[in-house]
């Protein structure tokens, strides 16, 4: 078994995909319309799909925005240089909602950014942690 994919449900497709592709530097793998349902399905990532697991997003044609809820945390990236990665994301007009800087109980250094839904994406610097 592996995981293939984690499907999140953004307001505004296109916005989303920009932020994915543009900021973090995925690339759109599929997009597919499903008008008897009134939705669309985008897969992006940083490999094919048959190589590691992407996200899946979601765009419900009715909906222009989602209640975040509590349950959700976040998705991780390893990058090379958190500080570098978070100036990078600014440049390009995302939002970093916490600076780069090792974890309060550890020595991983972390940053958090947020998509256009408000969903938080977290940089892990390799080499700085016991992950990698």
């Amino acid at each position: 078994m592996r995981i293939l994919h984690t499907m999140l449900r953004v307001g505004q497709l296109d916005r989303s995909i920009e932020f994915y592709t543009k900021v973090l530097g995925m690339r759109l793998l599929r997009r597919q319309d499903y008008p008897d349902g009134k939705f669309t399905l985008a897969f992006i990532g940083y490999q094919d799909e048959s190589e590691g697991a992407v996200l899946e997003l979601t765009h419900n044609w009715d909906t222009d925005a989602y209640e975040m809820g509590n349950a959700y945390g976040h998705i991780a990236l390893e990058v090379d240089d958190a500080y570098a990665t978070c100036d990078q994301v600014r440049t390009l007009g995302g939002r970093v909602v916490r600076e780069a800087g090792p974890m309060k109980h550890g020595t991983t250094v972390i940053a958090f950014v947020e998509d256009p839904d408000g969903y938080k994406i977290e940089f892990i610097q390799r080499g700085t942690s016991g992950a990698s």
